[in-house]
């Protein structure tokens, strides 16, 4: 359907939140370490369309199980140490989009 709620994280943000916890973290409590922002699946499909310049409509297929419908960590824990992403889903995308090596075998 689309609806269910993802949460996604930058892999550069997940290096330096590791980072940080491993300098500033010792305890044996469990830290998420996320973005704490989610949106649903219809919706990082149409920002990926946006992203490689993809005209067109999203359509689900009713026939296909939705999952559970939310992933949503809490990172109250990790932004009480002083950590928060740096990197948004729109850019990240971007930044990586631009990277791909595949893009030279794409059609124009």
């Amino acid at each position: 359907s689309g609806r269910p709620r993802r949460e996604f994280l930058h892999v550069d943000d997940c290096a330096d939140g590791l980072v940080h916890l491993m300098i500033h973290y010792s305890d044996a409590t469990h830290v998420n370490l996320g973005c704490g922002e989610d949106l649903t699946i219809a919706a990082l499909a149409r920002l990926i369309m946006d992203v490689v310049g993809l005209e067109g409509d999203v359509i689900a297929d009713p026939t296909k199980p939705d999952g559970t419908p939310r992933k949503l960590l809490d990172i109250s824990r990790l932004k009480s140490l002083g950590w928060t992403p740096s990197i948004p889903l729109p850019k990240g995308l971007a930044t990586v989009y631009a990277k791909a090596p595949f893009r030279e075998d794409l059609p124009a």
